[in-house]
């Protein structure tokens, strides 16, 4: 029968030893399968929730039970293709890439689509499709933070669909992003759902039941307005004018200040109380708080973006009572958290 390693997908030849041990037992209480436990050893709790952060098995009520092994190899590809994905886009940030490809296409471009000194002030951009060109280019170049509005309230699936891609690029690289939208966004389910799919991932969300102006704001630096509010689909003005663009952001701050959080998602009533375990996420990065030694390494490992990572060890910092990160994972060692 043929041995196949999972060290290619981020599997330790002992974490996998471990859930191939599950598979056979179907489990195990609080001690790890006796078949995988040396006799001169104490049992390991660390294995037991190594495999529960990688989706290896789950844990309730003291036992742990397997992960089917397709949905467990699906859990780890993905993973693995997330971090693959965050280290390319590092990397073509860090080489500029992008800036080198558009010096093919334009006589004198700048080295930021965003703040380049060579980028005209106004720009007039008629018709959808350069003003999602233009979207994908101030995306990929905007550092720190990202202001969007959506006055409709509503946000179509073929919308959803093309803006994923550059918000999740967004968040991954731990750029702030805050979204305001219209309070019609209440009684859409897919838009809801969208919505609490990107504050899962890090994004701040706030709903508006006063009318709001459309803009996209970027690194308060360039700012998207459309060329006739009424109808989007004839294009947007493009500006980097300093004054124009603060007085945008003034303006997003505003409405920002009179808008609410979003209710939960059906079925959650809001955060657990201060005393229940915590889930898998939250495992990971107490974990990587005993082993990290940057926050940007911790949310690599973890598998979410710097600024998600850092909401985290907030919200748990402030669960256990620690006023450091050694005594939250000293804390959380004390409670068998991790």
């Amino acid at each position: 029968m043929p041995h196949t390693s999972l060290e290619f997908l981020g599997v330790r030849p002992e974490e996998e030893a471990f859930y191939r041990a599950l598979l056979r037992t179907g489990g195990a209480g609080l001690e790890e399968p006796a078949e995988h436990r040396s006799p001169d050893e104490e049992p390991t709790r660390a294995l037991r929730e190594q495999a529960v952060g990688l989706g290896l098995a789950t844990s309730a009520d003291g036992l742990l039970r397997p992960v089917a092994p397709a949905r467990a190899i699906e859990a780890l590809v993905e993973r693995r293709v997330a971090l693959v994905r965050a280290e390319l886009e590092n990397a073509v940030a860090d080489n500029d890439i992008v800036a080198s490809l558009l010096a093919e296409r334009n006589p004198a471009p700048a080295d930021n689509a965003v703040a380049g000194n060579d980028r005209p002030t106004m720009e007039r951009l008629e018709g959808v499709d350069r003003v999602r060109a233009a979207i994908d280019e101030l995306t990929f170049f905007t550092r720190t933070e990202s202001l969007t509005t959506w006055p409709s309230g509503l946000i179509p699936p073929q919308v959803v669909a093309t803006s994923r891609p550059a918000d999740e690029r967004i968040l991954r690289r731990g750029i702030r992003m805050r979204t305001l939208i219209g309070a019609a966004a209440l009684d859409d389910p897919g838009t809801m759902a969208y919505l609490h799919e990107l504050i899962a991932k890090g994004a701040e969300i706030r709903i508006s039941r006063l009318p709001l102006e459309r803009v996209l704001i970027f690194d308060r630096a360039a700012a998207l307005t459309p060329i006739d509010p009424a109808a989007s689909s004839r294009g947007a003005l493009l500006t980097r004018e300093p004054g124009l663009v603060a007085t945008l952001v003034s303006l997003f701050e505003r409405m920002w200040g009179q808008a609410h959080e979003p209710p939960p998602p059906s079925g959650e009533s809001g955060p657990e109380p201060a005393d229940d375990r915590p889930g898998e996420i939250e495992r990971r990065v107490l974990e990587s708080l005993c082993t990290a030694d940057k926050d940007e390494t911790g949310a690599r490992d973890v598998g979410i973006s710097v600024r998600t990572y850092r909401k985290y060890v907030a919200s748990l910092m402030q669960q256990l009572g620690a006023s450091n990160r050694f005594q939250a994972a000293l804390l959380a060692r004390e409670r068998s958290w991790i």
